[in-house]
């Protein structure tokens, strides 16, 4: 016999789905302008037209016939396919626990049920790579609510105790979904992306053959520790501890710098990519969120409106930091 709390647990995926259907998906009917699918779409392989090259186009598109006659680079155009695979590659480590209310960990379980909803909604297959260092999970890519609400399942149900106490490899983590992912598609990689940053060469292979949305979500305490005095904080991957005095202007300032030389340097390698960087904060409100990536990525495959580069990454709203002193 199913005991009750066995009951609750079972109902607990369809409640979270369903709260999100009616707090996000719905709130988003008539907002993308057309819905995704005019954003993100398939590859289709029927030629259609030929254009010139802008330095954000796939370099395998380059038709050198043309591009020798006219001596000017040209691309071709492919009349696009309505259906796209979309996978969701999510960082389940140590430090996306951090922050209140379930920390970064719920905001990416709430962004992957929503995308994922959104895009089944259309017929669309969704797949995701649940990873940390200990455990990863591959769900393939299906198909409608059952599917969705499987997924959902996946995200919220409790883990292993963790006793690894490394950095997670977010390099082994895109080498993963490079071997999962086979067919051009749409790849959302979901982290915080702290740690080294040798996970660059991985993320510029996987871009080089699927559009990648890099999605990185941040505590704001992480951006802006609160003056809290004397506080012990503690590195959620590695264990290692240290005592700070948060009320130390000198300590502040020092923060403040590695925190800006930490931003930069990660938005510049997932720029150098090649993929759409976002941020996305504990603190943003999910449907303006995901009404900015659809809009950022329509102007982004907008030949008429595309710029020298990609586009930076949004900033994330700021706000007042958890009573709690923010990852080493």
């Amino acid at each position: 016999m199913t005991s009750p709390d066995q009951t609750r647990a079972g109902r607990a995926p369809d409640r979270l789905l369903r709260r999100l259907e009616w707090q996000v998906v719905r709130r988003l009917d008539g907002r993308l302008q057309g819905a995704y699918r005019t954003v993100f779409r398939g590859t289709g392989i029927d030629f259609a037209d030929l254009r010139g090259y802008t330095p954000e186009d796939d370099v395998r598109h380059i038709d050198w016939n043309v591009t020798a006659r006219l001596d000017e680079p040209y691309v071709r155009q492919y009349t696009e396919d309505r259906e796209v695979t979309a996978w969701l590659v999510l960082d389940r480590s140590a430090s996306m626990r951090f922050g209140a209310g379930g920390g970064k960990a719920s905001v990416v379980t709430d962004l992957a049920v929503c995308l994922a909803r959104l895009f089944t909604q259309g017929g669309n297959r969704v797949g995701a790579i649940l990873y940390d260092n200990q455990v990863q999970r591959v769900i393939p890519a299906r198909t409608g609510r059952t599917h969705v609400l499987h997924l959902t399942h996946e995200l919220t149900r409790p883990g292993p105790a963790r006793d690894d106490r490394r950095p997670t490899d977010l390099a082994a983590m895109l080498h993963l979904a490079a071997g999962t992912a086979r067919r051009r598609g749409l790849v959302f990689v979901v982290s915080d992306f702290i740690g080294d940053l040798d996970w660059e060469p991985a993320l510029t292979r996987l871009a080089l053959r699927h559009e990648v949305v890099a999605v990185r979500v941040v505590d704001p305490a992480e951006l802006d520790l609160p003056d809290l005095g004397l506080v012990l904080v503690e590195d959620a991957e590695t264990g290692e501890q240290l005592l700070a005095d948060t009320s130390d202007p000198l300590f502040r300032r020092r923060l403040r710098a590695e925190v800006d030389a930490r931003e930069f340097a990660v938005t510049g390698a997932i720029r150098r990519a090649g993929s759409v960087g976002h941020r996305l904060g504990t603190d943003q409100d999910l449907v303006a969120a995901l009404v900015e990536m659809a809009q950022r990525a329509k102007h982004r495959r907008a030949p008429a409106s595309r710029a020298t580069g990609p586009a930076s990454e949004a900033p994330a709203s700021r706000g007042t930091g958890p009573a709690s002193g923010a990852p080493a």
